[in-house]
């Protein structure tokens, strides 16, 4: 009886194949995240989250601090309802990410990303 087996070549093609449709998946997700971001606040090109804690009325809440910067790094001028949009905006892109840490994002590369200060490599000698 024949019974059909893949062969090393079909296995590659699909792989192949498999790959180019998550790519054209990631690079469409990532234009309708940056076309947003731009819409919200225009030149948005990096989006900075740092969780801090405050003193409201006696009680400590964590809230989180936004910070939205052009593609030169320098703060763009936008409402506190632009910052909520934009925060709001990537936990819906986002949901798995971790919100309790310092994350960023960047509409070039399409990534989020832990975003807290680290050393230079000279200074740990």
């Amino acid at each position: 009886m024949n019974t059909p087996q893949a062969t090393a070549r079909l296995l590659r093609a699909d792989r192949a194949i498999h790959g180019a449709r998550t790519a054209r998946k990631f690079l469409a997700r990532r234009a309708v995240i940056a076309r947003q971001l731009d819409a919200i606040a225009p030149g948005t090109f990096h989006v900075r989250t740092v969780p801090v804690w405050t003193d409201r009325d006696g009680e400590r809440r964590l809230a989180t601090w936004v910070a939205l910067t052009d593609a030169l790094g320098l703060p763009i001028q936008a409402s506190r309802e632009a910052h909520r949009a934009a925060r709001g905006l990537l936990r819906r892109a986002f949901p798995g990410a971790d919100w309790t840490r310092a994350l960023a994002y960047d509409t070039a590369t399409g990534a989020l990303d832990l975003d807290e200060p680290t050393m230079p490599e000279e200074l740990h000698r």
